[in-house]
């Protein structure tokens, strides 16, 4: 395969370079300049029509949405997640699509409110962001307490360990006070994400992107 990332550093597109590492697939990083209002020109709008990141190029041609490039990567490779036949696979989707439509939304809701609920409801917004983060951790939390699934595992490197890992990563380092996360009251989580930012591909992209030496559960050591 012939792939070509879109990419800025703790940016989404991190996520998927997490996974494109762990596979050790070939692949073009192409630096997005977010700033220089790169994510606008026509030329990356070929590549993703709606102008964020990532976008992924394939010989199959370019692909946007962080869900969607990950399940592509697992059903591509066999590796990562469940394939269409494996038993576990149902629950790997489910909970894959409840990061992205949920966790990963609520996310972005405390970062950007404004988007959404105007300005003069930024801090209502962030508040109600912050409760529906907590209670979708929880749920991922309860969930590894009581199936201890192979693809969101201390065990296993996944697409989902390293989705979550950045998401994680981000609602430590970012919200404004008084809002935010503490990894250590999702143990089960912890364990997991602890596990897959020691693997030397994690270390690899930690290191190139200057996340740290503990991106997902304690970032800005």
């Amino acid at each position: 395969m012939t792939l070509t990332l879109h990419h800025a550093p703790d940016f989404a597109s991190t996520i998927v370079r997490f996974a494109l590492e762990e596979l050790e697939l070939p692949h073009t990083l192409a630096i997005v300049d977010i700033e220089g209002g790169a994510l606008a020109s026509p030329e990356y709008r070929r590549v993703n029509p709606v102008g964020l990141i990532p976008a992924l190029e394939t010989d199959d041609g370019p692909m946007f949405e962080t869900a969607a490039i990950l399940l592509w990567l697992v059903d591509r490779t066999g590796r990562l997640g469940p394939g269409p036949t494996e038993p576990d696979r149902g629950a790997f989707l489910s909970w894959l699509f409840f990061t992205s439509n949920a966790l990963h939304q609520a996310a972005l809701a405390m970062f950007y409110p404004h988007r959404a609920a105007g300005e003069a409801n930024s801090a209502a917004a962030q508040a109600a962001a912050q409760e529906q983060i907590v209670a979708r951790l929880g749920l991922i939390e309860a969930m590894l307490a009581a199936q201890s699934p192979r693809w969101l595992s201390p065990d296993h490197p996944g697409v989902m360990g390293y989705y979550i890992g950045v998401l994680v990563r981000w609602l430590i380092l970012l919200p404004p006070a008084p809002y935010g996360i503490r990894i250590d009251d999702f143990p089960h989580l912890k364990a997991v994400l602890a596990a897959h930012e020691t693997r030397p591909a994690a270390l690899r992209v930690a290191a190139s992107d200057g996340l740290g030496p503990t991106p997902f559960t304690n970032p800005g050591s």
